[in-house]
């Protein structure tokens, strides 16, 4: 009893007004899900597998399609001389499946076709290049130029590693295609040939340059900005300086690490400069006005009578610019009374008497410590 097949359309999930996007979306997921390679010793998934791919290679054929939209599964047979489907017409289902989810190597791989076989374009390798900079260099941006190490194509044998007199041969295993081509269930699968990793051809004499590698070591002088504002660890990155890609591929990308020295006066919390201003006993009681020299000349500080070790006073727009943007951080400064060590004798006077003339800490405080500092000393 002959068996009944199933609907072409059916089989592929699809409305009978598919296009062909859609039938390719179809059969891909198919393809994907019932792939001998994915079901090993699995008969179910194999037959599912070939009953896909006779359905897309029908509906996938207009003429085809329109026999089988006709008169069914008979016309299909009478279209192929009574055969039904062939699966051997199809001799690569790379164009399918070759790109998708990860079968790029089980098909050769992407990239396109160079001397007959197929090649795959490879991107080059990123670099890494660690820069110290100052860190008012940092604050302030700058301009550097530096000597990149990488491999740049050897001009001898313009990349292809042999000597330019006759240094190729054509590849014994895969006679120049760069592909073999073996038998998987009912379909031919190709991969690139081991041999001459595709190339078609193999080195029979190395250029003496590059001792066969296509590549020779160099320097590359480079100039680079560092924007206002950065810190350390930002990474500046220079599309397509980094190694050059394989087979025509594209170059990898440069990315220049910052290290940002510190600084003996300035520490920096995101875009705010913090540092320290000393002042004696008497100029926190009385107030003062201390110099300070900072990234944009010297400033100014007021430090306010009464003013405690810890206070801080905020310079607006004296921090760090905002890299790529408008505007800077404040400059915040910390005010550290210090209290003197040693004192002269006439000093020690002036501080004893200042002492009699302050209340105990058990006593009512009328004025507070600096007020009468500042009494004493007016």
């Amino acid at each position: 009893m002959p068996v009944t097949k199933r609907d072409y359309y059916e089989i592929l999930g699809v409305p009978r007004e598919a296009d062909d996007s859609a039938l390719k979306t179809a059969y891909r997921k198919l393809a994907m899900k019932f792939h001998p390679d994915r079901n090993p010793n699995d008969k179910e998934a194999e037959e599912k597998f070939k009953e896909a791919a006779e359905a897309y290679g029908v509906l996938s054929d207009g003429q085809k399609r329109q026999a089988y939209d006709r008169f069914g599964h008979q016309g299909v047979q009478s279209a192929a001389g009574g055969g039904g489907f062939d699966p051997n017409q199809f001799t690569d289902f790379s164009d399918i499946l070759g790109d998708f989810f990860g079968f790029g190597d089980l098909f050769g791989g992407r990239g396109g076709r160079q001397g007959g076989g197929r090649t795959r374009q490879q991107r080059g390798d990123d670099v890494r290049y660690d820069l110290e900079i100052s860190f008012e260099d940092a604050i302030k941006g700058m301009s550097a130029e530096i000597l990149v190490p990488r491999t740049d194509p050897c001009e001898s044998c313009k990349g292809s590693g042999a000597d330019s007199n006759d240094g190729l041969t054509t590849c014994p295993i895969c006679r120049g295609r760069g592909e073999v081509v073996f038998q998987q269930s009912f379909l031919s699968i190709r991969r690139p040939c081991t041999q001459c990793n595709g190339r078609g051809q193999i080195i029979r004499r190395a250029c003496f340059r590059c001792k066969g590698e296509g590549y020779v070591r160099s320097e590359r002088k480079l100039k680079i900005t560092v924007p206002a504002g950065v810190d350390n660890g930002t990474r500046l990155r220079l599309s397509q300086e980094g190694q050059p890609g394989a087979n025509g591929g594209p170059p990898g990308d440069l990315y220049v690490v910052l290290r940002v020295q510190e600084h003996s006066v300035f520490d920096r919390n995101e875009n705010e400069l913090h540092c320290r201003v000393p002042v004696n006993v008497a100029q926190a009681a009385l107030g003062t006005q201390v110099d300070l020299l900072t990234f944009d000349g010297l400033r100014t500080v007021k430090i306010p009578e009464g003013t405690q070790t810890g206070d801080q006073i905020r310079l607006k727009d004296l921090g760090v610019p905002y890299v790529n943007g408008h505007g800077r951080g404040d400059l915040i400064v910390h005010v550290d009374v210090r209290i003197p060590a040693k004192l002269t004798r006439e000093q020690r006077k002036m501080f004893e008497t200042l002492r009699d003339t302050l209340p105990a800490e058990n006593e009512p405080q009328e004025k507070g410590l600096f007020d009468k500092v500042k009494d004493y000393f007016m």
